[in-house]
């Protein structure tokens, strides 16, 4: 495993619509389409900067703040590709082996083969193997398990042969999750608490436990709309029906500090980053490549970052990093689909062109 130090970035410094003007404009256009409030974070090495728009909590004039908690959603999948190329870095697991040799028995019937399904096309999204229904049932306690998720997903029928095409799919970081499970003898909120949120100081991450729905203080509120209020849904989601693909709780300040020290080679080796990085271009409109764990997006100032997006219940975030020390986070506090003129990316690649100048 790579040797891990505390990452620390700059704190964020005041800054006006007039500081960042491309990025205000386009968070002024996104913000339509969000939540109560919306903010993003950005900087480089020499320092950061926030804008925000509307409120963390309905009511009040509260702007989201870069410390306040909300779920990060499927960022959580870079955290767990993370500790798998830790694990690859270490010998203990092999991106090209099957699900089968880790879990065996587990994804059989139903037209599965475990044996023909790699580590790596979990990772990928093109295992075939669909998300787990929306739908799926709790056990009697109101909490899942990672086996009762690949169950309910092996219960539909593959989407397509493994390795032929890529659709994003769930439950391949779930089981992902069981293989470190497997592997590590921890659970992998406990794997990636001692891996990577201590290690890297992210005093404001945590991976809840299955039964605690709580973000914790200080929040940023999560809500629906439902066609004449905001109703608050910010303690509302299960953590364990979201394992590995979606559980995190974090901070736009730790966010960032996560991808930009990814991308600086303080999480996996040089390698394993290269494998991170290399992306299936299937899908060209999801954003601009999808490798393992990370989306590329193509920066419209030349250049590229890497990083994720999330989305759940309550909360819309994606984070980018890139090579030269630049990194933007934004969240608005509804889930949100939006459409392009109005695309969270657009906002992150105006923040990080102006944090390049």
């Amino acid at each position: 495993m790579v040797a891990l130090a505390v990452v620390a970035t700059a704190p964020a410094s005041a800054t006006t619509a007039e500081d960042h003007p491309a990025t205000q404009a386009k968070l002024d256009a996104y913000a339509k389409a969000g939540g109560p409030g919306t903010t993003v974070a950005a900087g480089n090495a020499s320092g950061s900067w926030v804008l925000t728009k509307g409120t963390g909590v309905t009511g009040a004039n509260k702007p989201i703040q870069p410390n306040e908690h909300f779920r990060a959603g499927s960022q959580t999948k870079t955290f767990t590709v993370a500790v798998v190329m830790q694990l690859v870095d270490e010998g203990k697991i092999n991106l090209d082996s099957s699900i089968e040799s880790y879990l065996p028995g587990l994804v059989q019937g139903n037209g599965y083969d475990g044996n023909k399904i790699t580590v790596r096309q979990l990772l990928q999204h093109t295992s075939g193997i669909p998300t787990y229904p929306a739908n799926t049932k709790p056990g009697p306690d109101g909490t899942y398990t990672n086996e009762q998720l690949v169950r309910a997903a092996l219960a539909q029928t593959p989407w397509f042969a493994p390795g032929t095409d890529w659709k994003y799919s769930n439950t391949g970081l779930v089981l992902a999750s069981m293989v470190i499970e497997k592997i590590t003898g921890q659970t992998v909120g406990d794997a990636i608490t001692s891996r990577l949120i201590q290690p890297l100081g992210l005093t404001g991450t945590r991976f809840p436990k299955p039964g605690d729905k709580t973000v914790g203080a200080p929040a940023v509120h999560g809500y629906n709309w439902l066609y004449v209020y905001w109703k608050d849904v910010s303690n509302s989601s299960e953590p364990s029906g979201y394992s590995g693909a979606g559980a995190l709780i974090s901070t736009l300040d730790d966010l960032m500090k996560f991808d930009q020290a990814l991308a600086d080679g303080k999480v996996v080796s040089a390698a394993s980053l290269a494998q991170m990085r290399t992306t299936y271009d299937a899908k060209p409109t999801f954003y601009d490549g999808y490798g393992l764990g990370l989306m590329r997006l193509k920066l419209s100032c030349g250049g590229e970052a890497w990083g994720h997006a999330g989305d759940v219940t309550g909360y819309t975030t994606l984070t980018m990093a890139t090579d030269d020390g630049r990194h933007a986070s934004i969240v608005t506090n509804r889930y949100v689909s939006t459409a392009p003129a109005t695309s969270r990316q657009h906002v992150i690649d105006a923040a990080l062109c102006e944090a390049g100048q």
